[in-house]
């Protein structure tokens, strides 16, 4: 997994998605735990897979099958954080997304709170079986993905 700074982000990725952090987020260490910020690139990866591939659950589902997160700096209530999603990549029946949760802190600095790779696979929605990547969602995904290039 690449270790973006602010900059790369803001070049590299076309697809964002605004978070609210929300009171109950935060933990008894005054940020966001850590657990949340998996809800977080969840919200981001359906927002994705809807805007970009025009996404119908009902027809083909996806689950994840690997998460890696590196945390860098916690977030808190007031910081104004965004999820910064891409496709790095396309197999048979799975794809990956790089997930940046990146904005501005309090004091209105660019900061990076966290980075994540998820494998997602395809799965037939009746069989919850792996299917092959739909043509029309891979060629989606590849074109989000080359207009970050």
């Amino acid at each position: 997994m690449n270790k973006y700074q602010p900059e790369d982000v803001l070049s590299s990725f076309s697809f964002s998605v605004p978070i609210q952090v929300r009171f109950s987020d935060i933990d008894g260490y005054m940020h966001v735990n850590n657990g949340i910020y998996f809800n977080y690139l969840e919200h981001a990866r359906a927002e994705f897979l809807f805007r970009v591939c025009e996404w119908d659950i009902f027809k083909v589902g996806t689950v994840v099958a690997n998460i890696n997160i590196d945390y860098r700096t916690p977030v808190h209530v007031e910081d104004r954080p965004e999820v910064y999603v891409k496709c790095t990549g396309i197999g048979n029946t799975s794809f990956v997304l790089e997930q940046v949760l990146m904005g501005k802190s309090k004091d209105g600095g660019d900061k990076i709170f966290a980075q994540a790779s998820t494998t997602m696979v395809f799965v037939d929605m009746q069989t919850m079986r792996p299917v092959p990547v739909p043509k029309d969602y891979a060629a989606k995904l590849l074109g989000e993905s080359s207009k970050e290039a």
